[in-house]
Order: C-alpha cells, then structure tokens, then sequence
C-alpha cells in the first residue's frame, strides 16, 4: 500500500514539475553564472540600505522566506558599491546589520534602518547615527559597542564581503537574487509578486 502511495505522489508531482519548467525559462527568467551550485541550498539577496527599490522589495522578501523550504537559508548580503554614500559608511551599515543579527532582531533593526533613510529622511554619515538608531530601538549603547566590536560581527562582516567579491561580476544593480550560487533571477515586468516568489522558490529546488 506504501508503495501505491508513493507511486501515485510521484506521477501527481510530475505535471507540477513539467509546468514550473515551462513557465520559468532559462534566459528569460534566469540566468546560469555558475556551473557548481552550492554545497546547501540558499537564496542570497544582495540589496542597500540607501536603494529606494530594495526598500520598497521587503514585502516581496518576506513573502519569499515564508515560502523558501526550511533547508534553503535565506541571506542578505548589503553591498559597499552603491553612489549613495562612502564606501565606509556602507560598511558601517553591513556592520550594523550583522549586529542586528547577532542580536538576533534583524527584522526589527533592518527596517528601523530602512525607515531612518526613506521615511525620516535622515543622513547616516557615520557609526554614531547608526548607533542612536539601535539605542531608539531598545538596544542600550553598551552592548551596541561591545557587539560591534565583536569577533563574530567581525566574521559575518567578512563573509558578507566575500560573497559580495563572489558574485560582483554578476551583480550591477540591486536588489538582486542568487539562488544555490548559480542562478540568478531575472524578474519580467509582467510578473507579480506572487510570481516572482514562485521563481525563486523554483529555483531554490535546482542544482
């Protein structure tokens, strides 16, 4: 009876599978940069603070993480290369993120950061504006400065900025979607957002 059971789960999943493919195509809806996917399944976005788009895309983020299957990491990697601001003060903010997420608040500090530059209008010309926005948000200053300084700040920091060394090549502009190290979305301007989550997703499941 199991094996019926399995059998006719497989044959039910093959038309799903058959349409995704037809639906998204490579070329269009994605590209290949890479001919080794990664080890682990994992969706990078590589976005900034300062771009009004990637503000804009976090209800598309959150829609795509709550539908990603729970072995496929989603990251976000903030790049240093955008015109808004010094390459410093960008790193300043990918330090910061890192100690949101550290602090394991990254949704909550992520937005206040967001909000502070396109609803407040505010400049982050260095740490300190970053800080008073964590202490605004309930982080107190000493540990704020403590886990910026931290070892494991300092590693993600690195990480972050390896993946960006990575991938540069590929990504000009953000937001932008890596999905398992070798595919890169394209999104189409008759996509929706409930389509752009369905490509990810579907690439999410390639190798």
């Amino acid at each position: 009876m199991k094996k019926i059971l399995l059998l006719l789960s497989v044959v039910l999943l093959l038309p799903l599978q058959a349409c995704a493919q037809e639906k998204w195509r490579e070329g269009t809806h994605y590209k290949v940069i890479l001919e080794q996917a990664t080890e682990k399944k994992e969706v990078l976005e590589f976005f900034s603070f300062w771009c009004p788009h990637c503000f804009n895309s976090e209800p598309l983020v959150k829609a795509i993480k709550s539908k990603l299957a729970d072995d496929v990491e989603f990251k976000k990697v903030h790049v240093n290369f955008m015109g808004f601001a010094s390459k410093q003060t960008q790193d300043n903010a990918t330090r910061a993120m890192m100690v949101a997420k550290a602090l394991k608040k990254s949704d909550l500090l992520n937005q206040a950061i967001f909000q502070y530059i396109h609803v407040a209008r505010s400049s982050i010309t260095d740490m300190k504006d970053l800080k008073n926005i964590f202490i605004v948000n309930g982080v107190e200053p000493e540990k704020f400065d403590k886990m910026a300084s931290s070892f494991g700040v300092d590693s993600m920091l690195q990480m972050n900025n390896k993946a960006i060394q990575k991938y540069r090549k590929y990504v000009s502009s953000v937001p932008n979607f890596i999905v398992n190290g070798k595919f890169q979305a394209t999104f189409t301007r008759d996509m929706n957002q409930a389509d752009m989550v369905d490509l990810i997703v579907f690439l999410s499941n390639k190798k």
